[in-house]
């Protein structure tokens, strides 16, 4: 998961904009449109096989005269991304925890609440220190992370199993569940947009738990057989996240108390109430448990493809201080890399002391670039190279030219709806004042600035490292045309 609100707090977006409707109907217009995002991905990744992998694809796509502008922008696009990507987890866990203590009541000073300095240090401390552990898992050697990435797929298995089996049961012999026409039929409007822009901000959260699959192309250089392992990876985590995704959050809408009582829930991670209230206490200490080891987990992991990115953006001289970060160790792990993912998340979640949500909305603004890229592959592919990359294992055939088509369009609108606001002007009558809703109203109207600003921040960097950087630093016109030949099979093709 991306972070707090990216399934928690964005289910209760997709609540918010259209209700239980939008949200099923919403996830399953994403799932089509990502799964063919995944396969304009894969069919290229087969093709290119590269640590690194999404900006050498957006360069690639560009065709020789425009490879090392897209190339460059989609970089520093990418790098903004996933370089939010575990402090956002770190905070997510910290939550989960902290979320205990509104539900045995325990008198924090000042109280559990966001505008509380007190309260908002101890969560940076505690997200401090998940991140040093999910770090220090990617120093461990190879052989021994292995055991790591078995173990966290065990959890998260565990994880699901017990939200699809003891959570219902417990709802069930609690407070119930909602009916199906509350599921498939009701409506709501919490955002004051007009009605069919309110349904359409549902893809806010459906989009958001859909992204990130371009990760199983990060490690193609450590993959066996990557043409194939590495492409299939991209498209089967995309149908694995998809078919799971949309289980989960149709057992949610099932399981999740009425909206009214749902929108007056305390917690910063509500759904740690939801399961009190359905499981007791005991119950709740078990679930939240599994989940912050799960999540600690999943950081380590995504550490483990965000740092291959850095470092293969840096081996290209792309970055600052490249030479050093672009280092590996004699068993070939960039290990500088993990420590710069270090440096950046502990200075990031500093941000979580002036302003809880600044540091919320500035981590959720990751997200933007990553879809940017997306739309901009597939919208390369349709207009400067749509014939080349014939070498991949997966190639599209005919499809090629819908497959692009759909994947920009699909993209492009979920860009506008990230960068769009949330919640529109409502009068006083209409307008309802609890704790979980203004939080929503706060972190969605910051949201839209921070997304700009960091949008527009990572584009001017990458225009101005296209500018000054070399053309015989990085990405020659030579190199280019030569990969172009191979990804389309011409292996006696000679640059010279």
């Amino acid at each position: 998961m991306r972070s707090d609100i990216s399934y928690s707090t964005g289910f209760f977006l997709g609540l918010l904009a259209g209700g239980p409707a939008a949200i099923w109907s919403s996830y399953i217009i994403t799932i089509v449109f990502m799964w063919i995002t995944a396969a304009v991905l894969a069919e290229i990744c087969s093709a290119l096989p590269l640590s690194g992998s999404i900006y050498i694809w957006a360069a690639e796509s560009a065709g020789p005269k425009h490879a090392r502008l897209f190339g460059f922008i989609v970089a520093w696009w990418v790098c903004t991304a996933w370089m939010t990507f575990a402090a956002g987890n770190c905070q997510t866990t910290a939550n989960y925890l902290a979320s205990l203590f509104t539900v045995f009541e325990v008198d924090y000073p000042g109280g559990v609440q966001i505008d509380n300095i007190k309260w908002r240090a101890f969560i940076w401390a505690l997200s401090e220190v998940i991140l040093v552990i999910s770090i220090a898992i990617n120093y461990l050697p190879p052989k021994l992370y292995s055991t790591v990435f078995r173990m966290s797929m065990f959890i998260m298995m565990a994880d699901f199993l017990l939200c699809v089996i003891w959570f219902p049961i417990a709802v069930s012999d609690s407070y119930g569940f909602r009916s199906a026409k509350e599921v498939f039929t009701s409506t709501y409007n919490g955002t004051g947009a007009p009605a069919g822009w309110n349904w359409i901000l549902s893809f806010l959260f459906t989009a958001g738990t859909l992204t990130g699959f371009d990760a199983a192309g990060h490690i193609a250089e450590e993959t066996k057989n990557a043409r194939v392992v590495a492409a299939r990876g991209i498209f089967t985590s995309a149908v694995a996240t998809g078919i799971l995704g949309f289980a989960t959050t149709i057992l949610f809408l099932f399981c999740t108390p009425d909206l009214d009582t749902l929108f007056a829930l305390e917690a910063s991670q509500p759904f740690v109430q939801i399961f009190a209230m359905a499981l007791g206490k005991g119950g709740c200490v078990v679930m939240t448990i599994i989940a912050t080891i799960g999540l600690i987990m999943n950081t380590s992991i995504a550490i483990v493809a965000a740092s291959r990115l850095i470092f293969a953006i840096a081996r290209d001289g792309v970055l600052p201080f490249s030479s050093w970060i672009g280092q590996v160790t004699p068993d070939g792990q960039p290990r500088n890399a993990v420590t710069v993912m270090f440096i950046f998340g502990a200075a990031i979640l500093c941000t979580i002391l002036p302003s809880q949500v600044a540091f919320t909305s500035l981590i959720s603004a990751g997200g933007v670039p990553t879809i940017a890229a997306y739309c901009l592959i597939s919208l390369l592919r349709l207009t400067m190279t749509p014939n080349h990359f014939k070498a991949s294992h997966f190639y599209l055939g005919r499809l090629r030219k819908p497959f692009y088509l759909t994947a920009a369009l699909f993209n492009a609108l979920v860009f506008s709806v990230m960068i769009s606001p949330f919640f529109f002007p409502v009068d006083a009558e209409t307008f309802n004042f609890m704790r979980l809703r203004r939080l929503l109203m706060s972190i969605s109207s910051s949201l839209l600035f921070q997304a700009c600003v960091i949008f527009g921040a990572a584009t001017i960097f990458g225009i101005l490292s296209y500018i000054f950087t070399p053309e015989d630093k990085w990405l020659p016109r030579e190199k280019i045309i030569q990969a172009l030949h191979a990804a389309d099979g011409d292996i006696n093709y000679n640059a010279e």
